[in-house]
């Protein structure tokens, strides 16, 4: 990931984070720097995001690595 992808999915996560919604990497609760940091140096792998929204606010937000399997 460039140096510009990462400021910008930096400041979105941070923006985030302000406004009250939790950051998740992996099951683990993170912040956005520490995500942003774990995004920028695995690269091989691929992650979703889950947006956990309670009563119409986003509360939460997931990222999950995605396993990749085998389809014979």
């Amino acid at each position: 990931m460039d140096s510009e992808h990462m400021k910008k999915l930096y400041l979105e996560l941070s923006s985030l984070e302000h406004m009250g919604t939790t950051i998740w990497f992996e099951g683990v609760p993170s912040n956005s720097k520490e995500v942003t940091e774990e995004l920028s140096v695995t690269e091989e792998n691929s992650y979703m995001r889950d947006y956990i929204f309670n009563e119409g606010v986003l509360t939460e937000l997931h990222f999950d690595k995605i396993k990749k399997t085998n389809s014979w």
